[in-house]
């Protein structure tokens, strides 16, 4: 299969250019030429299959054409090592739990799903893959733990200072090996620009063989379909759910478009945001305004200018009516984000994380006008991952804390200082 841009369609690339790559010289993402769907078999068997076999058939999909079938089998059944299970609060409300991987965020399954297709896409190499990530919160650790000590490969991510959980940043900084931090003086959407202008440096991108693991990348994109369909496979048969998706980069809520378009029966998606309410603000007036991200108790979801937006738009056509039909926008503030921690506790004994308070009310919002409908709201990190505004709300003890987040808590951070400074970056790159 080839791969366009999403901003010039006639340039196309293959499979290993587009993943390896990441990004077209034009400053579009990739899209498949094709959008695939899954044959009718698979619908009338899917509630009966396994987590890995929807793994299995969806990579097929949209990789089978390029990469063998046991080397997909090889690279699905590395990555879907944990669950996801949905929990349900109340009558049509449930929680779809993302954060049972090695990083407790749902970012692990994209990052171990690209660390094995890019393993086998340069199978026989040996030149060293510099894999460039920017991080809001919890990217940059799962692609630090996927990576870790991979021969091959160093990993260099972009953090924004004084702007992840304490916990976050000890997952990006404290592993070693062929990990390197740059904390970057400035926003997630710095850091994001900072990468993007590397690889549209073309003779850097070439000379330090760079790729990204941000959802820029195709390949962490499509493991994330393979939760949505295990999600609406736990409900009674017959039920469309509406998926509410905290937001930030929209990397998540397009990979549930994904499988909308692989055959999914979805009712309809709810993208939940904090303060940083620029694709709500569009799906309101059909005006797309990106602008400085705002540092909230969410904050991996403080993006101004998400880079998949453009990804939504080719996948509705470019119609604001298209997407608006599909897709409804929710903002709250960190006030109400608080607030629904503690009812969330209160009402169920259920401690959920700020993004998943603000993907929850965003679902009673929603159900207030939809009473019939049965939402699944993406919980999409473990709430030990945002200790201090957990026990603010809950008091202290209120978690128990992993031990594999628990004993990074002791280790040192390492991590580099740098201005949000194109000219810098690039200059610490080459040296």
């Amino acid at each position: 299969m080839l791969y366009h841009s999403t901003t010039t369609p006639s340039h196309r690339v293959d499979l290993k250019e587009a993943i390896l790559r990441s990004l077209p010289p034009d400053n579009g993402l990739y899209m498949p030429d094709t959008l695939p769907v899954l044959d009718p078999a698979f619908w009338e068997i899917w509630h009966e299959l396994t987590f890995s076999e929807i793994g299995i058939a969806v990579a097929d999909a949209f990789f089978g054409e390029d990469v063998p079938p046991q080397a997909l089998v090889d690279i699905v059944e590395g990555t879907v090592t944990f669950d996801a299970p949905l929990v349900t609060l109340g009558p049509g409300d449930h929680i779809l739990e993302l954060f049972h991987g090695p990083t407790l965020a749902f970012k692990d399954f994209g990052a171990r799903f690209m660390a094995r297709l890019m393993a086998w896409l340069t199978r026989g190499e040996d030149r060293e893959l510099t894999v460039l990530v920017a991080t809001s919160g919890d990217t940059g650790g799962a692609v630090a733990s996927a990576f870790h000590n991979v021969p091959g490969t160093r990993v260099i991510i972009l953090y924004p200072q004084g702007k992840v959980s304490g916990l976050q940043e000890k997952q990006l900084t404290a592993l070693g090996g062929n990990i390197t931090a740059l904390e970057i003086q400035g926003s997630f959407d710095d850091c994001q620009a900072l990468v993007k202008s590397a690889f549209l440096d073309r003779e850097l991108s070439e000379r330090l063989n760079l790729t990204s693991a941000n959802s820029i990348n195709l390949a962490r994109l499509v493991p994330q379909t393979f939760y949505y369909i295990h999600a609406a496979r736990q409900l009674p048969e017959g039920i469309k759910p509406t998926f509410v998706i905290p937001s930030g980069n929209f990397g998540n809520l397009t990979a549930g478009l994904l499988a909308m378009q692989l055959g999914l029966p979805v009712d309809h998606f709810v993208a939940a945001t904090n303060r940083n309410d620029v694709v709500p603000e569009y799906l309101r007036i059909g005006q797309y305004s990106p602008r400085p991200s705002v540092s909230t108790i969410s904050n991996a979801m403080d993006v101004g200018a998400p880079s998949n937006f453009v990804r939504m738009q080719a996948l509705f056509g470019g119609s604001w009516d298209a997407m608006k039909t599909h897709v409804s926008g929710m903002t709250f503030s960190d006030a109400q984000t608080l607030a629904a921690i503690r009812t969330v506790k209160a009402l169920y004994d259920y401690e959920i994380d700020p993004h998943g308070a603000v993907g929850w009310l965003a679902a009673q919002k929603w159900r207030a006008t939809h009473p019939a409908s049965a939402t699944i709201t993406l919980e999409t990190a473990h709430p030990a991952k945002f200790l201090d505004v957990m026990e603010a709300e809950l008091g202290a003890n209120c978690l128990e804390i992993p031990e594999r987040l628990a004993i990074l808590a002791q280790r040192e951070k390492v991590a580099t200082l740098l201005p949000a400074d194109t000219a810098v970056f690039r200059n610490w790159l080459s040296s």
